[in-house]
């Protein structure tokens, strides 16, 4: 009896090592590591940043890549920062069409229609009952760290178009024209776009 019950034992302890061996070699448990090992490596890549797009869901951008647009006010007084908006709304509405394929093609196109941009603005001006005049330039400027929507420009040097109002020492509005990230609404509010995350299929 002792040697049956042993032999017992033995059979069954080589049937589940057997179990054991069939379920390590069997696809779903090789399926199951490797699902395994590609959440910790996706967890990885989010920790050290090699993604444009971080793991809070918003996307940060190479300022080599971008062309702002920023229109600053006279002033901070409620009328100057109400027709910085004026101007704002017919800016975009005319760089609506720039079609730029490139960084270096919105540049050359703004750069083009920058005597037209200020025309657009001296006329919004003039129509809101204001004296003082528009300037515009392409510039490269250092700017801090922004958020657009889900959009992170980190701080750093960025080509921008400067459109200044008067003095244009008041709070300016800023947004991107390439890629572009904002458009009219029907009822001539802004509303955010953002193209790189549907570039990215994030949208």
């Amino acid at each position: 009896m002792k040697i049956y019950f042993k032999g017992k034992v033995r059979i069954k302890r080589k049937a589940e090592q057997h179990r054991r061996s069939e379920y390590n070699s069997s696809p779903r448990k090789t399926s199951y590591v490797k699902s395994a090992l590609m959440r910790i490596f996706t967890a990885f890549l989010c920790l050290i940043g090699i993604f444009s797009v971080s793991c809070a869901n918003t996307t940060t951008v190479n300022e080599r890549d971008v062309l702002r647009l920023h229109i600053r006010a006279d002033s901070n007084a409620a009328e100057d920062q109400e027709v910085k908006l004026k101007v704002r709304d017919k800016i975009i509405e005319y760089l609506a069409d720039l079609d730029a394929r490139s960084v270096k093609d919105a540049k050359r196109k703004v750069a083009s229609k920058t005597n037209t941009l200020i025309e657009i603005a001296n006329r919004t001006l003039i129509e809101n009952g204001f004296s003082y005049k528009a300037s515009a330039t392409l510039k490269n400027e250092f700017f801090p760290t922004r958020s657009y929507g889900d959009v992170t420009l980190e701080s750093g040097y960025y080509d921008a178009l400067i459109i200044s109002l008067g003095s244009g020492e008041g709070d300016n509005w800023w947004c991107v024209i390439y890629p572009p990230l904002c458009y009219l609404e029907g009822n001539g509010g802004v509303k955010y776009k953002s193209i790189i995350r549907e570039w990215l299929g994030l949208s």
